[in-house]
């Protein structure tokens, strides 16, 4: 472990020896026994003790975190949730039984080597069960490290701008699919990635989609189903919505995204809602996708930095830091998001976009979507390792994505903070989606995507004034680069595709293609919004 804290430069000034208990048996608030691993410095009377508890299995690659913890002289107790690795009950996709949480607490107040000072830390999943901790009131919680989670599952993982996220959705299936089977062991969880792909290529293409999970593991797993059956805002996942516990998160708080994270924009409100509720916030926002930044350098030293000054009495990182992309630096800054200046860009005819708006009549700016060859999308907030920035000209060289350029930029242009698209659009298919992502093109014309965001229309229209929040960003387009947005109805399987029949997501069956126009004369005035730093021209 010495090794690892070198690597990330956090070696602490006294390393401790490290010592291990394995399968602590802890029972929940309903009984169901838990397991969990102890690991603790040794001679260390009643240290601060750091809490995960996590779905992915013990003994994997995980593990480095609580071993480097416990030799800077922390204790860790990290738990399995019900149903997994060895832990009683049935796991239950991202519903959490809160009697694991009531259990869990009452058996560690009760056990002589806790010292009474409580820490939280994980990433993803494991940063989701701190949210559902807060449920309750913890005196002896002191700080939680929250990476790549929010408090709300549904919005910001699995309905984004109403689309169901197909690709994500079944990403993390098969992702605990093959970590639930074969005894937890690297060896038959490695074995499972080969021709994993090509499974779920063809599971996002499943019709009806309520049956893609038979199409990727071979059986049905009961809560896909429910995720399908189940649209936004029905009371089905109100049990998976913990933004109500932010009063009762404990008194520090450490927030670390990444602006590739399909969780981004949740996580930045739970930003607001915690410094709204008087918590001391740290935000961390690094240049990653879904759960790269935990063993980063700069990821795991800011954490640690936190963690160290509020249980052992340390100088604590304030404000919050952003990766500002296309400029290779980090920034400080007071809160989120920054000072900025909303700034349009306008649509124009012959695919440009510009500061400056057409100021006569133009054709609107055809194409045609069609779900049985739904436009693809390559990087972004996805699940798995394609996620992060790509070269987007092949998808851009598609009939169905439109795309608006700039002239190169007589100057850097840097924005950092929310980004919007607003497009006039008519389509005679009231079911439709319109997709939107913001790319930067260097001198080379690659096209590097940036951040998109998408939203799903259910309401016929003649012309249609469509609102796109795009995922947040803090970029620099470098003189001599273009920026271009492309326009389209789809991005499978990262959103899964419109079907354009108005059926049921889970049990529809049919495939209607779409015609679709973007208006961008003076009385429509198409634009992407940038939130441009003060006084940049």
């Amino acid at each position: 472990m010495t090794l690892l804290s070198r690597l990330y430069g956090v070696r602490p000034a006294l390393r401790h020896r490290v010592r291990v208990r394995r399968n602590v048996e802890i029972p929940a608030a309903d009984g169901v026994r838990l397991l969990a691993t102890h690991y603790y410095p040794a001679g260390q009377h009643r240290p601060p003790l750091v809490l995960l508890r996590s779905p992915y299995g013990r003994g994997n690659v995980l593990d480095r975190l609580p071993a480097l913890l416990a030799e800077r002289g922390y204790q860790v107790l990290y738990q399995s949730l019900r149903g997994t690795a060895g832990s009683g009950g049935r796991f239950d996709g991202f519903v959490i039984d809160p009697a694991d949480g009531d259990g869990t607490l009452s058996w560690l107040r009760e056990q002589p080597w806790f010292g009474g000072e409580l820490a939280t830390w994980g990433a993803s999943y494991l940063g989701l069960v701190q949210w559902e901790l807060a449920a309750r009131d913890i005196p002896e919680w002191k700080i939680a490290l929250i990476q790549d989670a929010p408090s709300s599952f549904a919005e910001g993982f699995m309905y984004p701008g109403g689309a169901f996220a197909t690709g994500n959705a079944l990403g993390w299936v098969q992702l605990v699919e093959r970590m639930f089977t074969g005894g937890y062991g690297i060896t038959r969880q490695m074995a499972g990635l080969v021709g994993a792909a090509r499974r779920l290529s063809r599971a996002t293409l499943a019709l009806p989609l309520q049956e893609a999970d038979q199409v990727l593991t071979g059986h049905p797993v009961p809560w896909f189903r429910d995720w399908v059956r189940h649209g936004p805002g029905e009371e089905y996942w109100a049990s998976t919505d913990h933004r109500a516990n932010a009063e009762r998160m404990p008194p520090v708080v450490h927030v670390q995204g990444g602006w590739h994270d399909f969780f981004l924009p949740g996580m930045l409100a739970d930003y607001a809602a915690l410094v709204a509720a008087g918590r001391q916030v740290r935000l961390l926002v690094g240049p990653w996708s879904h759960g790269r930044g935990l063993y980063t350098r700069q990821g795991l030293s800011d954490a640690l930095a936190m963690l160290d000054a509020v249980l052992l009495g340390r100088q604590a990182p304030t404000g919050v830091r952003l990766f500002v992309t296309g400029a290779g630096r980090w920034i400080d800054v007071p809160a989120w998001p920054p000072a900025h200046e909303p700034t349009p860009w306008f649509l124009r005819p012959g695919g440009g976009l510009s500061r400056t708006p057409h100021d006569g009549q133009s054709p609107p700016s055809p194409y045609r979507y069609d779900p049985a060859d739904p436009t693809p999308t390559v990087g972004g907030s996805q699940v798995g390792w394609s996620a992060g920035t790509r070269d987007n000209r092949a998808v851009e060289a598609r009939a169905d994505v439109l795309t608006f350029t700039t002239a190169p930029l007589p100057g850097d242009v840097e924005a950092v903070g929310p980004v919007g698209v607003r497009l006039h659009a008519r389509s005679a298919n009231p079911h439709v989606d319109y997709f939107a992502r913001l790319c930067d093109v260097d001198a080379r014309g690659r096209s590097i995507n940036v951040c998109d965001g998408i939203v799903r229309l259910r309401d016929p229209g003649h012309i249609r004034t469509v609102e796109i929040t795009l995922w947040p960003m803090a970029h620099r387009f470098k003189r001599g680069h273009r920026i271009r947005l492309q326009v389209s109805s789809g991005a499978h399987p990262r959103f899964g595709r419109n079907p354009g029949t108005g059926e049921p997501l889970a049990t529809g069956t049919g495939l209607r293609a779409s015609e679709h126009e973007i208006f961008h004369d003076h009385h429509h005035l198409s634009a992407l919004w940038l939130p441009l730093t003060p006084g940049a021209s």
